[in-house]
């Protein structure tokens, strides 16, 4: 589904990736792991077009290297910034309805779907969203990304500083997203959330994938972690 070949972006003069390979399968659920600045929330950024790519980025047969994002989003890829973007002002009702790419033909994913699966966000539907806890505004953002009924999700850092109890309701929530067929890129640093819910996982170090392998493998591979990820 998504295809990635020899991948490079730069900010400045700074080349951030430097060779880049990965793919994401339909209904696959793929983490990208490594320590803060190798490069990850890069990576999903050159996809989504924010970051100028240089290289072949393929989305379900098409090449979207260089496109808009406007134009890649509406191909059916979603993104989730790390930074948890809401429309402060405006409800959270109002910011779920803003992720339908087309209203006279909505996808499977509903309004009334999305407060029935997160009450919190149900009890705050007609409330500004700029008022919502860190943990909501994570799961306000995913929503509002299901809106548009993604083929595939890319997810940046979703559970960073949030609360033990809210990291392991995201984790739930992407899993219940990936058996709704969905295929997720996920970036983050929790082992512990990437390796539940994944397939394969990517580990990343200096702009360039280290590893490639199964959460299995990569539990068995005491090296990989103590050069890559352990702190």
């Amino acid at each position: 589904m998504l295809e990635i070949r020899d991948l490079h972006a730069y900010y400045g003069k700074s080349h951030i990736l430097q060779g880049v390979d990965l793919d994401v399968g339909a209904g696959e659920v793929v983490s990208l792991l490594g320590r803060n600045g190798v490069g990850r929330s890069t990576l999903v950024k050159a996809v989504m077009g924010e970051v100028p790519p240089r290289g072949a980025i393929r989305f379900k047969g098409h090449w979207i290297a260089g496109l808009p994002n406007h134009r890649i989003a509406r191909l059916g890829l979603g993104y989730v910034p790390e930074h948890r973007d809401v429309f402060p002002y405006l409800t959270v009702r109002q910011n779920l309805q803003l992720g339908v790419k087309n209203p006279r033909r909505p996808g499977k994913w509903r309004l009334e779907q999305m407060l029935d699966m997160f009450p919190n966000l149900a009890r705050r539907a007609d409330s500004p969203a700029g008022v919502l806890s860190g943990g909501e505004k994570q799961m306000l953002t995913i929503c509002r990304t299901l809106m548009g009924d993604p083929d595939l999700m890319m997810i940046d850092e979703p559970t960073e500083g949030l609360a033990p109890l809210i990291v392991r309701q995201v984790g739930d929530l992407i899993a219940e997203i990936a058996r709704a067929g969905v295929a997720i890129l996920l970036v983050e640093q929790k082992l512990s959330i990437a390796l539940d819910i994944s397939h394969r996982v990517y580990v990343m170090g200096h702009g360039r994938i280290v590893f490639e392998g199964t959460p299995a493998e990569l539990r068995a591979n005491d090296g990989v972690r103590r050069e890559w990820l352990e702190v």
